[in-house]
């Protein structure tokens, strides 16, 4: 088992690095024969082990084990471990400390090693910006480009003097015993493929569709060497299997194209092909372009690889460069972002709420609502615009486009006073299929609100017409890029719809089509095209897009929104960019207010419900206050009630004797006046005789 260490597995490069090396069998870049120890070819797959760029970061499920350290020396131990130890230093500065520690480390324990080890430094060719151009071959063509045997010559990037400080260090101790440890520099061109990373700032501007134009910084005639990041990853992963004599390879495409090439072939296939220069002043203005991206992005090189064409063994993902490969190029991006289009269409009878669903759809999941009526104002006033110009050409010059334009203007006018102010199928269509293919519905996706009708025009706009490259091969029955992917059908009886529309205020009906009589019109045609077998329904159903039907009456909601959220969980999770950042701002600052705005209830609620404990417990202890001071008064009045019998024998019986003795004894004021009295009461005791 040979064994692979790579720093930050997760990163753009990582991910692509450690998934070739996972699939990349040891020994299967060396030729037949070529084996320096004489032995034969193994058959064991790399075991790939690296570090993560933050904690808690995600590793590929191909990465067999992940590091997680708190020093060098801990990391140390694991790149003895390692046959491979590749370092990614184009990622950041600390990688380039971490890359120098790596390779001294080893260095330093190389004595220790009991099988050879390979350090592999992948650097960028930004440690060439300054180098002096090599002479042209012929007079008046351009200059020769470097290869690797110009490496010594390279001059680095003001920017970047620690990318060729760290390459030279990294080739120097690799000299000191090849046999036990070999260093190599790969100095790889402007990567791009499987998601974007230098250039996705253009691939994001373009999928959106959101600017005028595609912003080429400067003239955009600086020349600049790419190299997609599978063949990049390949290019390291042949290095290190097959182990070349030369120490720096240089990782490049065979394309020689320019910055304003580039960018324009990127607007051209995933935006509106419009592109504008501006000023780096402008450009360091935007957000996502920094000045270590501007930097990169204003390199000036004419490169060759000439070890890769000569000496690697791996089949190309795209040797011509980014412009002849932008379709497949174009299609991993969308794929690898997740940014596939989403294409609904909802159907249903008048005043169904078609266009309030369709409008809900697209807000949710960043679409395009495609209203019949759009549509068509839409492509008018394209041929109108393109018509205009035929006029405003000097004389001599022909336009072609512009009067084509105009012949079809004059084609729809008729067609429209021949068909009672409405315009031929074909005509439709013809709108329909062009707003389709589209870029914006193109990378995001649409929402067709109520069209097509009938099974016809169903069958007329996503129908393929395109010939099959294979002769033999059966020609699809409709054309992907344009079919729903969902098709919904709004239901609801008559009476419903009409109770609806009669619901509706005059202000709303006022001008539209759900006029009482316009609407009963439109119903009456709706329900005669939708009897037969011939429907548009039908037509998606025998090309397997079962329509989803849904029962609008059982919708309580005033905007439908149970509705959507029955569409919505058919459709599933919206495949775009999600917001940016000034809408995740927005959406931030809602929630921060909702929050307050809760906590301020919740504090509320919670001084109410202590003011009315409070107000509670004092009712309480006055109710209980005058229940003890009822208690009291009523335990008196028994007293009293019970005292009366006794009161009236004690004054009756007692008192008149006991009051003369207590008088003898005023009088007498005996020496024992207790004895005294007691003599007294026994001889005056009227009851004695």
């Amino acid at each position: 088992m040979a064994r692979v260490f790579l720093n930050h597995v997760d990163s753009y490069i990582g991910k692509q690095l450690s998934e070739v090396f996972s699939n990349t069998i040891v020994g299967s870049a060396v030729e037949d024969g070529d084996e320096e120890d004489g032995s034969t070819k193994t058959q064991v797959k790399y075991e790939v082990v690296g570090t993560l760029s933050r904690f808690g970061a995600e590793a590929p499920s191909w990465v067999s084990e992940v590091v997680e350290y708190r020093s060098v020396d801990e990391l140390l131990a694991v790149w003895v471990q390692c046959d491979i130890i590749v370092y990614d230093v184009t990622i950041s500065d600390t990688q380039v400390e971490e890359c120098l520690l790596a390779c001294n480390g080893l260095h330093e324990q190389m004595a220790n090693f009991k099988m050879p080890k390979t350090f592999i430094c992948l650097s960028n060719v930004m440690s060439w910006c300054k180098t002096k151009p090599n002479e042209p071959a012929i007079e008046d063509e351009p200059e020769q480009p470097f290869t690797e045997e110009d490496y010594r010559r390279r001059k680095p990037h003001p920017n970047f003097k620690n990318t060729i400080n760290v390459e030279k260090q990294v080739i120097k101790l690799g000299k000191t015993d090849k046999t036990r440890f070999l260093t190599y520099v790969v100095a790889a061109g402007l990567p791009y493929g499987a998601g974007e990373d230098i250039f996705h700032y253009f691939f994001k501007v373009a999928w959106h569709g959101e600017e005028e134009a595609l912003k080429i910084i400067g003239t955009g005639e600086n020349m600049v060497p790419t190299i997609h990041v599978k063949d990049l990853s390949n290019i390291v992963a042949s290095v290190a299997d097959a182990r070349p004599k030369t120490r720096y390879v240089v990782a490049v495409d065979d394309s020689i194209h320019s910055m304003t090439e580039i960018i324009t072939c990127i607007s051209k296939n995933l935006g509106n092909g419009k592109t504008m220069n501006i000023t780096k002043e402008e450009a360091l203005l935007i957000p996502d372009i920094t000045q270590k991206y501007f930097d990169i992005l204003s390199v000036n090189l004419r490169m060759e690889g000439t070890w890769i064409k000569e000496g690697a063994k791996f089949e190309w993902v795209a040797e011509t460069g980014l412009i002849e490969s932008i379709q497949s190029v174009v299609q991993e991006y969308k794929s690898t972002r997740g940014l596939m289009p989403i294409r609904l269409c909802v159907m249903g009878p008048p005043a169904s709420g078609k266009s309030l669903v369709a409008s809900q759809l697209c807000q949710h999941y960043k679409l395009h609502h495609l209203k019949i009526q759009d549509v068509i104002q839409g492509a008018i006033d394209k041929l109108e615009k393109q018509a205009a110009r035929a006029e405003g050409e000097e004389e001599g010059e022909d336009d072609e486009a512009a009067q084509q334009a105009q012949e079809t203007l004059d084609l729809l006018n008729e067609s429209k006073q021949e068909n009672n102010d409405r315009y031929e199928d074909q005509y439709l269509i013809q709108f329909y299929m062009e707003k389709l293919m589209s870029m914006p519905c193109q990378n995001q996706g649409f929402v067709l609100d109520g069209f097509p009708k009938t099974y016809s025009q169903g069958k007329e706009l996503f129908g393929n017409k395109d010939e099959p490259e294979d002769d033999d091969a059966p020609r699809p029955e409709f054309n992907p890029l344009l079919m729903p992917e969902v098709v919904v059908s709004l239901d609801a009886d008559d009476e419903y719809l009409k109770n609806r529309v009669m619901n509706l205020p005059e202000s709303v009906v006022s001008g539209t089509h759900n006029t009482e009589d316009l609407f009963l019109k439109r119903l009456a045609e709706f329900r005669a095209v939708n009897t037969d077998d011939q429907t548009v329904l039908n037509y998606f159903d025998e090309l397997e897009v079962h329509p989803e039907h849904v029962d609008i009456t059982a919708d309580g909601s005033s905007n439908m929104s149970q509705v959507v959220e029955q569409i919505v969980g058919k459709v599933g999770k919206p495949r775009n960019y999600g917001p940016t950042e000034e809408e995740q701002l927005e959406l931030e600052r809602i929630s921060m207010e909702r929050k307050i705005k809760q906590e301020t209830y919740e504090k509320m609620e919670l001084s109410r419900k202590e003011e009315e404990e409070k107000k509670e417990v004092a009712r309480r202890k006055d109710e209980w206050a005058n229940r003890v001071k009822e208690v009291k008064a009523q335990e008196e009045e028994v007293l009293q009630a019970q005292s009366y019998p006794l009161r009236n024998y004690l004054m009756k019986h007692v008192m008149p004797t006991l009051n003369q003795g207590l008088i003898e004894v005023c009088k007498v004021r005996p020496e024992d006046a207790i004895d005294y009295l007691a003599e007294y009461l026994f001889e005056n005791n009227p009851q004695v005789d």
